[in-house]
């Protein structure tokens, strides 16, 4: 019964996405949030709802969700979740599945990575286009089954962190002036918090930066960890090296060093939520994923694998063995 209730739903949802894709047409694309325990909800839906914007998305539904034991989770849940209520109209539902007949695309939004994978199955099963902010999930594996669940469903999905598309970051790996890019360091802030690997939690923003820079490729990582700082080395296949620093003490701040074929320059910053939000409408739009499955991948088992290096004494870690070995224990 519950595969025929998805089944109704994705119907739905196609015929949503179709009748939205009709040139000339100016239906409003419904998006639902899951998780309603971050700023992110409240600055996400203000810049996607507002009329100066002209997106031709709107959010429209919400699920609360929370996480009884992060205490960032459950102190702010309610309070985010009146203010989509009251400042801007949101509908507010006791359970995903109640949520997904109202909306044509779901972002998962809850702080905590370890609901990620349980909170996405049934918008997946659904057929609806999802975006799942950062961290994607509470494990690797957890990330690899969100990425296997989608590509057997045939449903867009993808995750990132807001640094990734400021034009300072964003700008670097095609840019004349640099040249090719032989290396970067980059830095950010990282507390940390008990249920997740260290880097998930907040160190995930200065990862995604690194590989926004870098791109895939990386072979092996190694750690060091101070009661200051978390340094990680990744050594890519073609011998580049990528660095990243996560600032635990003093001043603390985002950026990145990047070494090229022709100069050295300054990059990376805070450039606020716009530039995510273009790609998250451009995505509800097109169904097109903005970054590789793989990538995203590889940029979690980087994460991973440094959590790995760090109980090893500061060991190089091979991904490549770490993802086979993690793919294959979802096989059984």
């Amino acid at each position: 019964m519950r595969r025929y209730v998805y089944l109704a739903i994705g119907m739905a949802v196609l015929a949503a996405w179709t009748g939205y894709a009709r040139a000339g047409e100016k239906k409003v694309f419904r998006l639902g949030m899951i998780g309603l325990d971050t700023s992110h909800v409240v600055a996400f839906t203000q810049i996607i709802n507002d009329p100066a914007k002209e997106y031709p998305c709107r959010v429209v539904a919400g699920y609360p969700g929370g996480s009884p034991d992060i205490e960032s989770s459950a102190s702010r849940v309610e309070g985010y979740t009146r203010q989509l209520r009251e400042k801007f109209g949101v509908e507010i539902f006791d359970s995903i599945e109640a949520m997904l007949p109202k909306v044509d695309g779901v972002l998962l939004e809850s702080v905590d990575g370890r609901p990620h994978l349980t909170q996405a199955r049934p918008v997946i099963e659904a057929g609806i286009p999802l975006f799942i902010d950062k961290p994607m999930a509470g494990s690797l594996a957890d990330v690899m089954e969100i990425f296997r669940l989608a590509k057997e469903r045939k449903v867009p999905c993808w995750s990132s962190s807001s640094l990734r598309f400021g034009p300072t970051t964003a700008g670097v790996r095609d840019n004349d002036a640099i040249g090719d890019i032989l290396g970067c360091m980059v830095y950010s802030p990282c507390s940390l918090e008990p249920h997740h690997p260290d880097l998930y939690w907040y160190g995930v923003h200065g990862v995604e930066m690194l590989y926004a820079i870098m791109g895939q490729g990386c072979q092996t990582v190694r750690r060091v960890q101070t009661d200051s700082a978390e340094v990680v080395v990744g050594v890519w296949a073609d011998g580049r090296v990528g660095t990243y620093r996560g600032i635990k003490k003093g001043k603390s701040d985002y950026g990145a060093v990047v070494f090229g074929s022709k100069s050295i320059a300054q990059a990376g910053k805070y450039e606020g939520y716009g530039h995510l939000v273009d790609e998250i409408v451009k995505f509800f739009q097109t169904g097109k994923p903005p970054i590789p499955a793989e990538e995203t991948i590889e940029l979690f088992a980087f994460m991973t694998a440094a959590d790995i290096s760090k109980a090893n004494g500061g060991a190089p870690v091979s991904l490549a063995e770490l993802m086979a070995k993690t793919e294959a224990e979802l096989k059984r």
